[in-house]
């Protein structure tokens, strides 16, 4: 039986207070501040001075990932750091399956999500290069079909669907700063209503048709957040006339020596898989079976890529290198510094509100921060409260991983999960707790 990112969970949101409300804040910061604290005594207590690749920061870098795990706020944690040379930090904590023994480690396989959406990112930024897809150009010279779409503006007396052509042609710009009017429907109201109505699967199943929703806004209009990567994928297979991973794999992985980052799991990423766990209302995990369909109508560069802390980190390094890794040049110095600057003028990044409490709650990363969108990167446009440089480039996947790159500081980083909903309070707060930690012993 096909498996979507539908979660088959015992938590019922609507009576679940604990998923269904938005992200309580105070708790959170309170959270946060309390791991980040205990770090940063640690690294005292080791008399450390020297930054995230010392002995003191491991010391206490480990221990406050222990600390979430055994505190039950993760089943099990990864993270990372590296420079524009090498990886200066490793650490995990917990198992990769609840209830059995095997431990989550630099290798362990997870499912990143949309952190596979830089990945596809830059592989569309490849075909720029080369001249084979203009970014602004209207994106239906490549794929005829997304002339089509239409905008949403309403419903009729029977609950269909009220639609209008777009004022504006999408553009590969547009997709790779969501910008083109596509939306998800885990954070669109009108969305979520429209793909209940019509029966339709999300672009997760990997199912053609899941892509076939109607715009929630005019091209360039707005910044909102949806399955734009998923065409951008779809155009990049349209040029090169491979499948997305076979591109990704020869054009991105294979030069940059990511062996166990792929859409389809092979038996030996299959062998370190760690599980998605969904917290209930007492704030215990359960395991799910959730997995992105292994044999798919289309590979969703949106976000069904698996990989592992270590692997990601050799994309972060290829970014922080100005292209460059693993001895290979993946992309021009000046493609990399234009995907990492405000590609979307004087939008901004919003708050994505929750339609379904059991997959996400709430999610905005550092309110009160302006935020900017690159070519498939999130942009803080001042100091964020982690220490994060302004200029920064992040992201996250649903079942909370996230990444950063700080381009001014020269340092990047993963912190890798998997567990539900996105953005879950004690899971984001061991992110924030760990970047904040990573600042405090560069100081």
């Amino acid at each position: 039986m096909e498996r979507t990112w539908e979660v088959k969970s015992e938590v019922n949101p609507e009576v679940n207070p604990v998923l269904n409300r938005g992200l309580n804040r105070r708790a959170f910061i309170h959270t946060g501040a309390a791991l980040a604290a205990g770090a940063a005594a640690g690294c005292a207590a080791t008399g450390s001075s020297s930054g995230p690749g010392s002995d003191g920061f491991k010391q206490s870098a480990d221990a406050l990932l222990a600390s979430a795990v055994r505190a039950g706020d993760v089943p099990g944690v990864v993270a990372a750091v590296t420079t524009p040379q090498q990886t200066i930090y490793e650490g995990a904590a917990g198992l990769r399956v609840q209830g059995q023994t095997a431990a989550m480690g630099q290798d362990t396989v997870m499912w990143i999500a949309s952190m596979t959406k830089p990945i596809v990112g830059a592989a569309a930024m490849q075909l720029v290069e080369q001249g084979k897809i203009g970014l602004d150009e209207p994106a239906a010279k490549i794929l005829p079909e997304l002339a089509s779409f239409k905008v949403l503006t309403g419903w009729d007396a029977s609950g269909q669907a009220i639609t209008r052509p777009p004022k504006t042609q999408i553009t590969m710009r547009n997709l790779l700063t969501h910008t083109a009017g596509f939306v998800y429907d885990i954070w669109n109201p009108e969305m979520a209503r429209f793909l209940k109505n019509n029966n339709i699967p999300r672009a997760g199943s990997g199912r053609n048709i899941a892509l076939r929703i109607p715009l929630g806004f005019d091209p360039g209009e707005r910044w909102e957040y949806g399955i734009n990567i998923d065409w951008a994928g779809k155009m990049i297979e349209a040029v090169s006339g491979m499948r997305l991973g076979q591109f990704i794999a020869q054009n991105i992985a294979t030069p940059l020596g990511m062996g166990s980052t792929a859409f389809k799991i092979t038996p030996d990423m299959r062998a370190r898989l760690a599980k998605v766990h969904q917290r209930n209302a007492d704030g215990t995990f359960n395991v799910t079976a959730i997995e992105v369909p292994q044999e798919p109508e289309f590979e969703p560069g949106g976000g069904g890529i698996y990989s592992t802390a270590s692997d990601y980190q050799r994309f972060i390094r290829m970014i922080l290198n100005e292209g460059r890794g693993n001895g290979n040049q993946i992309l021009r110095a000046d493609t990399v510094a234009l995907m990492s600057k405000n590609s979307i003028g004087n939008l901004r990044v919003g708050m994505l509100p929750t339609q379904n409490a059991v997959l996400s709650r709430d999610a905005e990363f550092f309110p009160g921060t302006p935020k900017t969108w690159g070519l498939s990167f999130m942009i803080n446009e001042t100091t964020a409260p982690t220490g994060r440089s302004a200029g920064s480039l992040a992201w996250a996947g649903l079942a909370n991983t996230y990444f950063w790159i700080d381009p001014a500081k020269k340092i990047g980083g993963v912190t890798m999960m998997q567990t539900l909903p996105f953005v879950d309070q004690r899971s984001l707060a061991v992110f924030s707790a760990f970047e904040r930690s990573v600042y405090t012993s560069m100081a």
